[in-house]
Order: C-alpha cells, then sequence, then structure tokens
C-alpha cells in the first residue's frame, strides 16, 4: 500500500515534488511532527517552484504563450497545495483503522485524479499555442515523465527528464 501511495505521490509531484511526503517508518508525532510541517510545506513548495521553471525553460514558453503558460502553472501549484494538505493529514493521523487508511488513500486518489483533469483542461490551450518544435518537445518531455513531467510506472525513479533532447 505504502509503495502504491508513493508512486501516485510521484506521479502528481512535479518530479518529485512530494517524494517527501511520503509517511516515514517512524514519523515524527506531537510537537516534533508540528514543529517540521513549516519546513516540509516549504520544501515541497519550492519542489513545485522548481518544476514549473524547469518546465518554462524546457518547452521554451514566449511571451506571447505566457497567460496560457501562467494558467496552467497555477493549476500545478494548486494540485501540489491540495496533495500536500492530504499527505499532510495522512502523516498526521495516528492510530487509524484499516478503513481510515483505505478512506484517507481514496481521498488521495480523487484527489490526484481531480487534479489531472484540470491540469489537462489547462494544457490543452498551452498546447494548442505550441510551434511545432514546441510540440516536439512537450511530446518528449511528458511521454518520458509522465503528466507533470515527474517520472513514474518504474521508469526513472523520479528523475528529471534530460535538459535536451
Amino acid at each position: 500500500m505504502k509503495k502504491a501511495l508513493v508512486l501516485l505521490a510521484t506521479a502528481v509531484a512535479m518530479s518529485g515534488a512530494f517524494a517527501q511526503t511520503s509517511a516515514p517508518a517512524s514519523a515524527p508525532t506531537g510537537a516534533s511532527a508540528s514543529a517540521s510541517a513549516p519546513a516540509a510545506q516549504a520544501g515541497h513548495e519550492r519542489n513545485v517552484e522548481d518544476r514549473i521553471a524547469y518546465l518554462h525553460s524546457q518547452l521554451k514558453i514566449t511571451s506571447a504563450q505566457e497567460p496560457q503558460w501562467n494558467a496552467f502553472a497555477d493549476v500545478m501549484r494548486g494540485n501540489g497545495q491540495t496533495m500536500g494538505q492530504l499527505f499532510q493529514q495522512r502523516r498526521a493521523a495516528t492510530n487509524v483503522s484499516a478503513l481510515d487508511d483505505m478512506t484517507q488513500y481514496a481521498t488521495i486518489a480523487q484527489a490526484h485524479a481531480d487534479g489531472m483533469k484540470k491540469l489537462v483542461d489547462a494544457f490543452g490551450p498551452l498546447y494548442n499555442s505550441f510551434s511545432p518544435e514546441q510540440k516536439k518537445l512537450a511530446d518528449a518531455t511528458f511521454h518520458q515523465g509522465g503528466p507533470e513531467g515527474g517520472r513514474h510506472h518504474g521508469k526513472g525513479g523520479g528523475k528529471k527528464a534530460p535538459a535536451s533532447e
């Protein structure tokens, strides 16, 4: 179950943005857990922003494409925030029953599906504005790395796609 959760997080994580959100075997509790939450959130936000910057550069976004890009990037940020909150809630939960665990997982999976739909809807207008060269770059980048560019399905272990292909 934990491996499936990590794979789901990787798919949503924009190249590992949620790698730190999978619950460790001995998760901190009490004051230490609440003290580490702001640091984890800051790291998570930095990873999302790093992924956005990487894709902006990789896809060679033009100034004319900035409005569509900004809409897409905002969806990435929103998805990241939603998933970050769900994983933080999951880490904070203690003494959960099997039913509670499965319910949390279903909530995360549904949020992932909803987020992907929003991401696809935001990416369509951006992709349609791309030049043929940009479409080739996008096709190669996203094919290698999944919808947000983070590798999953057993290929590459969460590494970013090479900067030039």
